[in-house]
């Protein structure tokens, strides 16, 4: 009997049931996420839509404003100190992308390549760190700001508010991580070659590395950009401020003076979709290489 011919007292299997089966696990998975999705582009959508209201709309219960205008981006930028306060976030945003990309990558790559005494305990520390919240960081950070180890106190300045960012514990896990792909027989030829120990990380590491880095930079871009917390209290200065710290300015014991906060906040989210849009590939590449070895 020939194999492939089934039996006739087996029941004949529906052809189309596994393609079935599929297309509803397909529309049920797209289903979720556009209700996931919606809840993310609902809020967007309100924020870009607020800033274009008159104060008044701005009590109503329409979602589109009625009379749209451009008064809001205009007094924000010329009657507020929004552009300093835009000026001062990139600059802390810079300032601590740089010095993450450089020395979290030199990192990554120490505990990835060398062996010496006690660098499981110091990477486990470093892990450790991970778990302490950073509402319980504020107080010896502020402690260090106003009472520096060296030179003139640290409040009211870009050093003061950038320095707890400019090295980051997920940034050495994620550089480590990477690290370890990066081939022996390269840096051992190099070494051959008569290549230093620091030229072998600049010229080998760091060129194979470039998709784990660009996606830290752009994670630790996003993190410094939206961060409050730390520049609220490092900050008394109203021209110092970071954008985020800013916007409560439009807020007082009056009320909310949401169409300024909403343009203020759509104004915010420029660089942001900038960077993302540009450099997204980096995120996929530099997350999905990362998980190759452990």
């Amino acid at each position: 009997m020939d194999i492939t011919q089934q039996p006739d007292h087996l029941p004949m299997r529906p052809y189309r049931s596994k393609s079935r089966t599929d297309f509803r696990y397909k529309a049920l998975s797209y289903l979720c996420l556009m209700l996931i999705g919606m809840t993310m582009i609902v809020p967007f959508t309100w924020m870009i839509s607020t800033s274009f209201k008159p104060k008044p709309e701005t009590r109503r219960a329409n979602f589109f404003p009625q009379e749209a205008t451009t008064e809001n981006y205009a007094y924000v930028m010329t009657e507020t100190e929004l552009p300093r306060w835009y000026l001062n976030s990139i600059i802390v945003a810079v300032m601590s992308t740089v010095s993450v990309a450089f020395f979290d990558t030199l990192a990554g790559y120490v505990f990835a390549k060398y062996q010496f005494p006690g660098k499981k305990i110091i990477f486990i520390m470093f892990l450790s760190s991970l778990m302490v919240p950073t509402e319980m960081l504020v107080i010896p950070w502020f402690i260090m700001s106003v009472h520096p180890p060296i030179g003139p106190t640290w409040v009211d300045t870009y050093w003061g508010i950038a320095f707890p960012g400019l090295i980051t514990a997920t940034g050495v896990f994620l550089m480590r991580q990477f690290m370890q792909g990066v081939p022996d027989e390269l840096l051992d030829a190099g070494r051959i070659d008569g290549v230093s120990e620091f030229g072998l990380f600049w010229r080998i590491a760091v060129p194979l590395s470039l998709p784990a880095i660009g996606a830290l930079c752009i994670f630790n871009f996003l993190g410094n950009w939206n961060a409050f917390i730390w520049p609220l209290i490092a900050t008394s200065a109203k021209e110092m401020m970071t954008l985020p710290v800013g916007l409560q300015f439009f807020s007082s014991e009056n009320g909310s003076d949401w169409h300024l906060i909403m343009t203020g906040a759509s104004l915010s989210v420029i660089p942001l979709l900038i960077i993302v849009i540009i450099f997204q590939r980096y995120i996929i590449e530099g997350i999905t290489l990362t998980g190759l070895k452990g």
